[in-house]
């Protein structure tokens, strides 16, 4: 999914200066933002108080949305550098396409995950006819330096493993949780999941105290360490933890992401993940004209032009603001 904000503000992140190296329940609040005709997203990261969450480095959650008579997801051509995305539906499909001849609808609790590494472009639609419902999550991995300039390609995991205990399925979507390793590739020490559960569940996830780790919530009423957390919002959980206290007031879905603090600084602006304000302002230029990231064959109208640079150059600020 593309950063659609016409305005798109850069910002330095990474780095372990403002890690947070003890337990904490810090409650993040999301940013509305228009993707495209029908859809509206609640983006959490980057956030006003925190940009990174181990390399993970943008959360969109959207939905549920009904899009019965609408065309629902339409994100024209557009590209992305030195990052992996990662598409996570509960409800409803996107068919995505990219410059390298991938055509795949995504399903429900399916894994899409995209790595960009020097370059790469896509395409993501609702299918037509399409369901009636349509909510998911779109995140972004922040590939390291060793790993940034790989060939693009594109998996698709329908077959995930599974983490269970009383009222709770965990599905690991990236790295391992609790023993389970999913296929999806990475490059970095990180863990997704998806934790499903049942009204009345009260359960501890066991966690990596080396990692730093947040909490989105998709939908329903639970509690994350004692703190109630709302649908479109996301709990920040800091380091040290061997182990995470979930209760259910109803069912309810929610997505824990964590990962080894990233040490790299990265400029993120618009859909790009690079190092410098050079290497932005290159790639900027290359999609302009339409060289380096491909082409994608197959979808209904033009590309997505790249936002006019900000006047002065890109600045770090750190992994807080």
């Amino acid at each position: 999914m593309s950063n659609l904000d016409r305005q798109a503000v850069p910002a330095v992140c990474g780095g372990r200066g403002f890690v947070v190296a003890e337990p904490v329940r810090e409650l993040l609040s999301p940013r509305r933002v228009q993707l495209g005709e029908s859809t509206e997203v609640r983006r959490l990261l980057p956030n006003l108080g925190r940009r990174m969450v181990g390399a993970w480095a943008f959360v969109d959650h959207y939905g549920p949305d009904d899009i019965a008579d609408e065309p629902g997801m339409q994100v024209p051509p557009h590209p992305h550098m030195g990052l992996q995305t990662v598409s996570w539906l509960h409800e409803g499909e996107v068919l995505h396409r990219d410059s390298t001849g991938s055509l795949q609808t995504v399903r429900p609790r399916e894994l899409g995950l995209m790595t960009s590494g020097r370059a790469i472009s896509h395409s993501e639609e609702s299918p037509r006819p399409h369901a009636r419902l349509l909510h998911g999550a779109q995140l972004w991995v922040a590939l390291p330096d060793a790993h940034r300039h790989v060939e693009p390609h594109f998996q698709h995991h329908a077959d995930l493993p599974h983490v269970t205990a009383p009222g709770l399925t965990a599905t690991v979507i990236l790295g391992e949780l609790d023993g389970a390793l999913s296929p999806g590739t990475t490059y970095s020490p990180l863990v997704g999941a998806d934790l499903a559960l049942t009204r009345g569940a009260e359960t501890n996830l066991p966690l990596d105290p080396d990692f730093e780790y947040a909490v989105l919530s998709m939908s329903g009423e639970a509690h994350v360490d004692g703190v109630p957390v709302l649908p479109g919002s996301m709990l920040y959980l800091g380091c040290g933890r061997t182990s995470l206290p979930l209760r259910a007031d109803s069912d309810a879905g929610l997505m824990l992401l964590g990962g080894e603090p990233f040490e790299e600084e990265i400029v993120m602006w618009w859909n790009f993940v690079g190092r410098s304000h050079e290497e932005i302002e290159r790639a900027r230029a290359d999609w302009q004209t339409g060289t380096r990231f491909g082409e994608v064959h197959g979808y209904d109208g033009g590309r997505l032009p790249a936002p006019a640079l900000p006047p002065v150059a890109l600045k770090p600020r750190g992994r807080v603001r």
